[in-house]
């Protein structure tokens, strides 16, 4: 039983002995005591009031008395404000809850079974017509993480991804490599496959923007001369022609998706980034044709007179929806139909989640309500997680112009960044206990370090090792990213800043990861001196302090972390938890000393709370795809 348990089920026996009340484990309200009062956890006594017929305080101290009596070996002591009962709980209970975290591999994880729901989870979606993009980035990285945190919630994931490998995009990236490319490849630019493809998208919009400025030079009206530009008739032509199967156009497509796809796969694994199934437009399409016909002939959707395909969703509140076009073409709303109908005959899904951006919000309200109709039993429920846009000092992204931040540039950058920041300061800066000035050192300062005590480290000489610093400035750049992007609340629009991400100090994957790597310093000094830390501690002979117990707390609240970020889809509150975990790790340690104790049975316990904190603050960065360097 946790704590919690068995304070519950005490203040259940306490209630029942003086007041004869049958209390449910739902009526027993405990929370954090607030940190101005003296305890751990506090019952609010207000539900057993009526039952007790006495004033709140008075209910609020018998039920204290009878804890201390009857699960002393819970409840130290007690203090009463105004009907809340804080408690502070006994040193034994930590000590065993401690004991219990570093004795399981998964703390804080639901185990996933046979029985288990499965959750589907779509994310990254990419046209093969450029590389990945800053938002691409944004948008894979949550739904990494958020995969992770449903799995760790006791669901069974599939990691799904749809390319949009179709389309009037790709045709204009055709269109232009026929035009200008003069047989450039991959090879022979020295490029990324998407970068390439990407690069005669841009040369596309270039010259069909002259052509329009032109024929609006003529007289044409602007929206007109956007329709009659030879470029964009030549390019509708070509999605015609890949429609109807032609040889030519469909071999130039399958060759140029190819050199797209070897790029992503680049990009994909630098980012930490997998699928377990991936779908194409090009295969989901026909079915999303056959799925509407269906629902043609079901009376579901309408025919209008120019042969196009209608859903009617008034009735909803919403407006008509076009499935197909007069040439018979489809929108992406067929295709996604068709895509939900691929999966489901693949997967038993239980819920479907799609990571996909705000601006989709509408469209994926419709999706629901059309699979819904279309009889697919999860439509009615998917869930749109959906996330605000990325943005940059200087302003929108814009693919057409080349505006973008491109995913592989600014994750090479990022890694080069961590590798220069480190290199020339040739020591990496201390974190603050608050985000602010370096820490100051205590007895433990040579744990870490061969000849500084202001706990830095030197860049490539770490005591028992050498570093790679290429490596750690991999981890290090790379978790920079990642954490700052998912620190915030998926939801809001954000402000990307690199130099704000690579900061050793504050809210920042660094300081985490540097925290991290300082206890991995203290636990290998233990072992050169040959110091055993027990797989269980001792519940007796050991008095903690009130920052080691609260310590003990905050690792306890790992699970419930978890729970909490698998229920409202937020990566953002691991970021937090393990962000709060950090701080109160470099308090305790800019209080106390480890390695330094005299006491053997306090050093011990402080080494295995030193664990533990590595261990969970591992688990969490691990949810949100972040690695640890065990040396910085």
């Amino acid at each position: 039983m946790t704590i919690e348990e068995k304070l519950i089920a005490g203040v259940q026996a306490a209630v029942k002995a003086l007041y004869g009340m049958e209390a449910t484990a739902q009526q027993v309200q405990l929370q954090k005591t607030r940190e101005e009062f003296e305890g751990h956890l506090t019952v609010v006594v207000f539900p057993f009031v009526k039952a007790a017929r006495k004033a709140p305080d008075m209910v609020g101290n018998e039920i204290g008395q009878y804890l201390v009596e009857h699960a002393g070996d819970v409840v130290a002591k007690f203090n009463v404000v105004k009907g809340f009962l804080n408690l502070v709980i006994s040193d034994a209970p930590w000590i065993s809850l401690l004991n219990q975290i570093n004795a399981d591999p998964k703390f804080g994880f639901q185990p996933v079974t046979d029985q288990s729901p499965l959750v589907m989870i779509e994310y990254s979606s990419p046209n093969t017509n450029k590389p990945l993009h800053l938002g691409h980035v944004r948008n894979n990285l949550l739904g990494s993480a958020l995969a992770r945190i449903v799995e760790a919630n006791g669901n069974k994931v599939v990691k799904t991804n749809i390319v949009n490998d179709r389309g009037i995009h790709i045709c204009k990236s055709m269109l232009a490599w026929l035009k200008w490319g003069n047989g450039e490849t991959p090879e022979s630019s020295g490029k990324k496959g998407d970068h390439l493809i990407g690069d005669y998208y841009v040369a596309f919009d270039k010259h069909y923007r002259e052509e329009v400025k032109a024929l609006v030079a003529q007289g044409m009206d602007e929206e007109k001369a956007k329709q009659e530009a030879p470029l964009i008739k030549e390019a509708h032509e070509m999605l015609v022609k890949w429609e109807q199967g032609d040889p030519e156009v469909r071999g130039l497509w399958k060759k140029m998706n190819e050199w797209v796809y070897a790029g992503f796969d680049e990009t994909y694994k630098m980012m930490g980034v997998s699928f377990d199934k991936i779908y194409y437009e090009s295969d989901t399409y026909l079915e999303g044709k056959e799925k509407v016909m269906e629902g043609l002939e079901k009376g579901l959707f309408y025919r209008r007179e120019d042969g196009s395909v209608w859903a009617d969703l008034t009735a909803e509140g919403l407006d008509e929806k076009l499935l197909l076009r007069s040439d018979g073409t489809s929108v992406y709303m067929t295709q996604d139909i068709g895509t939900a109908k691929l999966r489901f005959q693949d997967f038993p899904i239980d819920k479907m989640i799609y990571v996909v951006g705000n601006e989709q919000n509408y469209h994926f309200q419709v999706l629901s309500i059309l699979l819904d109709k279309l009889g697919f039993k999860w439509g009615k429920g998917l869930v749109h997680f959906s996330y605000g846009m990325v943005e940059l000092p200087n302003g929108k992204m814009k693919s057409r112009e080349g505006t973008v931040v491109d995913a592989d540039d600014l994750m090479a950058a990022m890694i080069a960044d961590a590798y220069e920041q480190a290199k020339q300061r040739q020591t990496l800066p201390s974190p603050s206990l608050q985000g602010g000035s370096s820490i100051s050192a205590n007895g433990d300062a040579n744990e870490e370090t061969t000849e500084q005590s202001n706990h830095s480290l030197p860049v490539g000489r770490v005591r028992g090792g050498s570093v790679d610093l290429h490596e750690v400035a991999r981890k290090v750049g790379l978790g920079a990213l990642k954490y700052f992007i998912l620190k915030v609340d998926a939801r809001k629009n954000m402000l990307f800043n690199p130099e704000e991400s690579i900061d050793f100090n504050g809210n920042t994957g660094p300081f985490i990861q540097y925290t991290y790597a300082r206890i991995a310093s203290i636990l290998r000094k233990a072992n050169e001196q040959g110091v055993v830390i027990p797989k269980e501690l001792s519940t007796v002979n050991c008095q903690l302090s009130t920052k080691e117990t609260e310590l003990i707390q905050k690792l306890s609240q790992f699970p419930v972390a978890v729970r909490q970020a698998g229920t409202d889809y937020s990566p953002s509150g691991i970021c937090n938890y393990c962000y709060e975990l950090t701080k109160a790790f470099n308090q305790f340690y800019h209080d106390f000393t480890i390695l330094g104790e005299t006491d053997e049975t306090l050093k011990l316990f402080r080494l295995s709370l030193a664990k533990a904190v590595a261990k969970v603050i591992s688990l969490g960065m691990g949810l949100l795809g972040i690695e640890m360097p065990e040396r910085m």
